[in-house]
């Protein structure tokens, strides 16, 4: 093990824990394999980054990461009525559902909440978006990446 500091140019090797603020998990590497991340490289959210900088292996941490430096808050206008004649009827809509759409320059995934006889209503932001995100991490490795 190094006694390198995370920070800027780091690989970093960590089990981490995510929770919601009503205590659901959504995810964890506790039981598994621990996870491996450049700083920089856009696998993690920036701001959980930046809350681990400053820890070393050894260490560990609870981190709460707001809305605002998590997935933003989230946003009225993208939710969406799409004609429910959009959908391939081979496709068994229900909510909860997620369907991705074509948005010209890749692939847009959204969620459907309700089901209309003519229209379909999606949820584009997010799934945590709005949400305080709440890390338990242990640091395995910390190593300098130049």
């Amino acid at each position: 093990m190094s006694n390198n500091v995370i920070g800027e140019h780091s690989r970093v090797t960590l089990h981490f824990s995510l929770q919601l603020d009503d205590g659901s998990e959504v995810e964890s590497t506790f039981e598994g394999d621990p996870a491996t991340f450049s700083v920089g490289d856009g696998s993690l959210l920036p701001g959980f980054e930046r809350a681990l900088f400053g820890l070393q292996a050894g260490d560990e941490a609870e981190i709460e990461i707001s809305p605002e430096a998590g997935f933003g808050q989230r946003n009225p206008q993208n939710i969406q009525t799409v004609r429910r004649d959009h959908f391939s009827p081979d496709i068994e809509l229900e909510p909860g559902l997620v369907v991705s759409f074509d948005n010209g320059g890749g692939e847009l995934p959204g969620v459907i909440r309700e089901i209309g006889d003519d229209e379909v209503t999606v949820d584009f932001n997010h799934p945590l978006a709005g949400q305080t995100l709440n890390f338990r991490v242990k640091i395995i490795e910390v190593a300098s990446v130049n």
